[in-house]
C-alpha cells in the first residue's frame, strides 16, 4: 500500500489573510473543503488519487491550522469561509473549480454555490452540517458542551465528545494519532463554531442550483446527516447520491477508494 505524498503547504493572501494549502496534480482545479477541527491535512488520502486527473487544491480556512487561534477577533464564520473559497478559486485555481466540502466545509462550499455559481464546474456535499427548516439539532448543544470542557481543561474529554458525537460512540478512542493531532491542533476553532448561528436556508434558496451536485453520504453517519442528504435530494432532484459503505461521517478516510472513485466519476461523466 503506497504512503500519501507529504506535500509543502503553500500560501496566498486571500481578503487580506495569508490561506494555506496544499496542492497536488494537474487538471482541471478540484478544490477541497474541510469541515470542524479540520485543515487540508484532513484530504491526505484525496490528493494523489484525485491528483491523477485534476489540479486538487486543499484549503486551511481561516482561523484554522496552521494558525493558533484563540477565539479573539472575527472572520470566522460561514459567510466568511465561502467568501475566502471564491477568492481563492479566482486567484489561485485561475478560473471555475469543482468543489467539494465536507460536513462544517459541506455547508462553506453551499454558500459559495448560492453566492457565485459561475465560478464552480460542479458541487459535492459531503455529509454537509446544514440546518434544516423546522427541526431542532437534536444532539443538544454538544458543541458549548465540548468547548465548556476544553475551558475546564478536560481538552480531550472535550474533543472526545465532538468527535463521537458527529462521527460515533468511541470513535476519538480509535482515531489515529495523525488525525488526533489535527484536530488538537485546531481546538481553538471551537471558540468560533461555538458562537455562530448561520441560517437554515430555505428549499427554495437551494432548488435554484443548478449546478452539476453530488450528494456523498457515511451508510454508518448519524443523525442529522441521513436527514439533511434526504431533504437536499428533494430539494435538488437532478442531484446523484452516493453511499459509502462500511463508514460513517468520515467517510473519505473510513473508505477513500469507493469516495475518490466517487467523485472521478461524478467530475469525469
Amino acid at each position: 500500500m503506497r504512503s500519501e505524498p507529504v506535500l509543502p503547504l503553500q500560501t496566498a493572501p486571500i481578503g487580506g489573510y495569508a490561506m494555506s494549502y496544499t496542492e497536488y496534480g494537474s487538471g482541471a482545479p478540484l478544490v477541497l473543503v474541510h469541515g470542524s477541527l479540520s485543515d487540508c491535512r484532513y484530504w491526505k488520502s484525496q490528493m494523489a488519487p484525485l491528483g491523477r486527473s485534476f489540479r486538487v487544491l486543499a484549503v486551511c480556512l481561516r482561523r484554522y491550522w496552521p494558525e493558533t487561534w484563540d477565539g479573539a477577533g472575527d472572520g470566522f464564520s460561514v459567510e466568511q469561509h465561502a467568501s475566502d473559497v471564491l477568492e481563492f478559486i479566482d486567484t489561485v485555481a485561475g478560473g471555475p473549480a469543482h468543489l467539494v466540502g465536507h460536513s462544517r466545509g459541506g455547508r462553506v462550499a453551499l454558500e459559495a454555490a448560492l453566492q457565485q455559481p459561475d465560478a464552480l464546474r460542479s458541487l459535492t456535499l459531503a455529509d454537509p452540517g446544514l440546518p434544516l427548516p423546522g427541526k431542532d439539532d437534536l444532539r443538544g448543544g454538544f458543541r458549548q458542551r465540548a468547548l465548556e470542557l476544553i475551558r475546564q481543561g478536560e481538552t480531550e474529554a472535550g474533543l472526545a465528545l465532538f468527535v463521537d458525537t458527529v462521527t460515533g460512540p468511541d470513535t476519538w478512542q480509535r482515531m489515529v494519532p495523525w488525525f488526533k493531532e489535527m484536530v488538537r491542533d485546531n481546538v481553538g476553532t471551537l471558540f468560533g463554531q461555538a458562537v455562530e448561528t448561520p441560517e437554515a436556508l430555505t428549499p427554495r434558496q437551494i432548488a435554484s442550483l443548478k449546478l452539476p451536485t453530488l450528494l456523498i453520504g457515511g451508510a454508518l453517519s448519524p443523525a442529522p446527516y441521513p436527514a439533511v442528504l434526504d431533504a437536499l435530494s428533494q430539494w435538488l432532484p437532478q442531484a446523484h447520491r452516493v453511499t459509502i459503505t462500511g463508514s460513517s461521517h468520515g467517510m473519505n478516510l473510513g473508505n477513500p477508494r469507493a469516495f475518490n472513485g466517487a467523485i472521478a466519476e461524478f467530475i469525469g461523466s
